[in-house]
């Protein structure tokens, strides 16, 4: 008997839409899907009666800004039918658009504006492409590990003026390249721990 991903990888292939089991250390169904693909798939996921993915649950991004492909796109469909889940991950460049899938699944167009607004990766054929949680002036792309993690300007109350003003921020920062050492693991000693070490 054939498993869930071996079907739905089938029925990519018999449509020619290229498509990549990614390992996944949960065992979850996870798959890749190229970008110009992304809609006929999901047509695929929704409307194809062995598997009936009806549900969009939710689509988020991830930077990698040392990859040659920085941004992932990731959604995540539901069939409560056959009671399964399933993950796409599509990887585009900074300046490359994705399809939206705003016009088979409702659920889908808030989740793109709010990956526009904390990424800037664009949908094409959205129906209202615009901030969702930041304000519409808001300059930069809060989750992108280049932005500064104080933001771009300073927000305050002057008692002189009796009214809110902006100023610059000006930090230099880098990447937020986290090395995800701990002090309770492995034999590096992370800073201001030299007390504690020498006891």
């Amino acid at each position: 008997m054939m498993s869930s991903m071996d079907v739905i990888l089938r029925i990519f292939q018999d449509v020619n839409i290229k498509a990549t089991t990614m390992h996944n250390a949960l065992t979850e169904n996870v798959i890749e899907v190229e970008c110009e693909h992304v809609v006929h798939a999901a047509s695929i996921l929704k409307k194809n009666e062995h598997i009936q993915f009806e549900s969009l649950l939710s689509i988020h991004g991830v930077d990698y800004p040392g990859h040659y492909k920085r941004f992932s796109v990731i959604y995540n469909f539901l069939s409560l039918t056959k009671n399964l889940r399933l993950r796409v991950v599509v990887k585009v460049n900074a300046d490359q658009e994705i399809q939206s899938l705003s016009s088979l699944y409702n659920a889908a167009s808030w989740y793109e504006r709010e990956v526009f607004d904390m990424y800037g990766i664009t949908f094409s054929n959205h129906p209202d492409l615009r901030r969702i949680l930041t304000d519409y002036n808001f300059e930069g792309y809060p989750l992108r590990k280049d932005f500064p993690l104080m933001g771009f300007k300073e927000v305050f109350f002057s008692k002189d003026e009796h009214k809110v003003l902006q100023r610059d921020v000006n930090l230099n920062q880098d990447f937020r390249d986290f090395d995800f050492q701990s002090p309770w693991r492995g034999q590096n000693i992370l800073p201001g721990d030299e007390k504690v070490c020498d006891n």
